[in-house]
């Protein structure tokens, strides 16, 4: 064998070599990112806006989710506020139709939800402000407003007592209608709760319905994610109606994107996103 030979004989296995290491190393990764828990949110349905097929708004949204279900199943489906638009009366029957998408689904108040906190607890079997636990992860929904739709920073003192109790948690995914940080038009600024935040990294996301033409992530201190997801009706917004899907993996990384209705768009991965 010729030198030539030799050394292109030694490329070609280096070359092979460092492929199977890439492989090797993908191969890793991917089981290393197990989902540990996967879930849908949407936000601001407004049923019973006047001069909106809001019905129809909630069998494109079950048709689209019914899609993703069926290959990538969720655990639940939170409904992120603005269930209804304004008038009591569509409450139960906003309620009893949207639990037909899924087995479980959770609910936080919207402006436009004004209604008591009886006929909120009558209507989703759940107080205003609860505590859930799945997979072991911690799900925290609060309250950002009330009967008359004031637009309310969150209730520091019960986000507290439960941030508190929860600190040992491996996550915690906190949902709020109204966003806390002035980032949008219409939010509710809050630099206490963003305070409070800081003390608990445990806390892996923050969820706002409230300001549809947003469908993007906004980072606190460019570290915690703050993740809006359009409306799934209503008479503004994004030009389509969607939904995200969240997944939260085994090494405590986020992977989220907003499904536009049925195409996957804007995906944020916290381990790429957040690195160093």
């Amino acid at each position: 064998m010729n030198r030539r030979e030799f050394l292109g004989g030694l490329s070609a296995a280096v070359i092979i070599s460092a492929c199977g290491a890439v492989a090797r190393a993908a191969t890793a990764e991917h089981f290393a990112r197990k989902t540990r828990l996967r879930f849908a949110i949407g936000s601001d349905w407004h049923y019973g806006e006047p001069n909106t097929p809001y019905e129809q708004y909630f069998n494109d949204l079950k048709a689209a989710f019914s899609k993703v279900q069926a290959q990538t199943p969720c655990e639940f489906f939170v409904l992120n506020g603005d269930v209804i638009h304004n008038d009591p009366a569509f409450l139960q029957p906003a309620a009893q139709l949207f639990q037909t998408i899924h087995p479980k689904v959770f609910a936080t108040r919207g402006n436009h939800d004004r209604v008591t906190p009886e006929a909120w607890q009558q209507a989703w079997g759940n107080p205003l402000q609860h505590e859930q636990v799945i997979n072991g992860t911690v799900l925290l929904f609060g309250d950002t407003s009330n009967i008359k739709g004031d637009f309310l920073a969150p209730d520091l003192q019960w986000f507290e007592e439960r941030l508190e109790a929860n600190k040992k948690a491996k996550a915690i995914f906190i949902f709020i209608h109204i966003t806390p940080v002035k980032w949008t038009e219409f939010a509710a600024d809050s630099p206490a709760f963003a305070a409070l935040l800081r003390k608990y990294p445990n806390v892996k996301a923050v969820f706002n319905g409230h300001d549809h033409d947003q469908d993007n992530v906004k980072l606190l201190d460019n570290k915690l994610p703050f993740l809006f997801d359009s409306h799934i009706g209503g008479s503004w917004g994004t030009k389509y109606h969607g939904f995200r899907i969240v997944e939260l993996k085994d090494d405590g990384s986020l992977l989220t994107y907003m499904m536009n209705p049925d195409t996957r768009i804007n995906e944020f991965d916290s381990k790429k996103s957040l690195a160093g």
